[in-house]
This record gives C-alpha cells, sequence and structure tokens, in this order.
C-alpha cells in the first residue's frame, strides 16, 4: 500500500507533466490542497525504522566504490564509526 508520501508526489508529478490535462491537473492541485495540506507531507520511509544490517551493508559498499567521491566514503565511515 503507498505512503501519503507517495500518493502526493504521484500528484505533484501530475501537476508538472506537460502531458497530462488541465482538468487531471485540477484534480491533482485540489487532492493536495484538501487532503496532504498542499503537498507538505514528511518523506517516504522518514517515519520507518530501516534494517541495520542493510544500512552498514550500503555504507561498506560506498566505501569500496570507486565511483564515490572521497567525501562521500568519508561521510560513510564516520557513519559507520558512530553504528
Amino acid at each position: 500500500m503507498p505512503t501519503e508520501a507517495q500518493i502526493a508526489g504521484g500528484h505533484k508529478a501530475t501537476l508538472n507533466n506537460p502531458n497530462v490535462s488541465d482538468e487531471a491537473k485540477e484534480h491533482s492541485r485540489q487532492v493536495l490542497d484538501n487532503e496532504f495540506n498542499g503537498g507538505d507531507v514528511p518523506k517516504s520511509g522518514d517515519n520507518e525504522n530501516k534494517n541495520p544490517g542493510n544500512v552498514v551493508g550500503g555504507l561498506k559498499a560506498t566505501l569500496k566504490n570507486p565511483n564515490v567521491s572521497e567525501e562521500a566514503k568519508e561521510s560513510a565511515k564516520e557513519r559507520l564509526d558512530n553504528m
């Protein structure tokens, strides 16, 4: 089941899609205004717990990835050290 953030994101995408009719854009604008405080909703996953093992794995992968900047690697190392 989609989260509020995902639903609001779909309506925001509708507003910015040039291939969508004005009627559909108006409907999405009304839904955002009436049900989602104008689209101001928490990001998807803000309040959800993440699997710590997956987080650690992703941070370790960041450290070994040659396409990642040194700044990102330093940030990942700091986060790993704080876990």
